[in-house]
């Protein structure tokens, strides 16, 4: 299992597809460079002024020296206030371990749920009975956050999941998502 940030940003309305374009341009390749798996990149298809993206690492060590890596380097450095001008919101970010992931090539939309389940084992008795491992289930990653020039929401316990599934029985939030090598026609 990885540590992954699960990165849900707000963007100025109309800036999605230039932050899109300089994401896959530019952050993609910058990243890996870097050391980080940039995994799946979507759009939100209920929210056309959000963009939802997963990375992952090898552990909490390898995430904080990626980072610094990334933030102190040549392309963030030159790409930043660019990327910046686009976002509203670039601070909700849940900090989790899983296996990652990125939609199949073709597949046209993904349902990520983020829930809140008020009993571990009573979650994984549902896990169990109703997700498989191609749902991709992540958990919160507790560690503390090394990396605080990008801040991570702290203070709850949520799994995350791709695919879908029988409603949960706990608070969730469905994000249903567009792969951003689809293009709307």
């Amino acid at each position: 299992m990885s540590i992954v940030e699960l990165r849900q940003y707000t963007l100025h309305p109309g800036a999605r597809e230039t932050l899109i374009e300089l994401f896959e341009r530019e952050f993609v390749t910058g990243q890996r460079s870097a050391g980080i798996t940039v995994g799946g990149r979507f759009r939100d298809l209920d929210d056309p002024d959000r963009f939802v993206w997963l990375r992952a690492f090898r552990d909490m060590t390898h995430r904080r020296r990626s980072l610094e890596a990334f933030y102190t380097g040549p392309v963030w450095r030159e790409h930043r206030d660019a990327a910046n001008a686009t976002m509203a919101d670039s601070d909700d970010v849940l900090l989790l371990r899983g296996p990652g992931f990125t939609a199949e090539p073709g597949i046209r939309a993904v349902v990520a749920t983020v829930c809140h389940p008020s009993e571990a084992a009573l979650f994984d008795a549902y896990a169990a009975r109703h997700l498989s491992p191609a749902h991709a289930l992540h958990r919160t990653e507790h560690a503390a956050n090394d990396y605080p020039l990008l801040p991570v929401r702290t203070g709850e316990d949520v799994r995350v999941w791709f695919g879908a599934a029988e409603p949960a029985p706990w608070p969730t939030r469905r994000l249903r998502l567009e792969p951003v090598a689809v293009r709307h026609t």
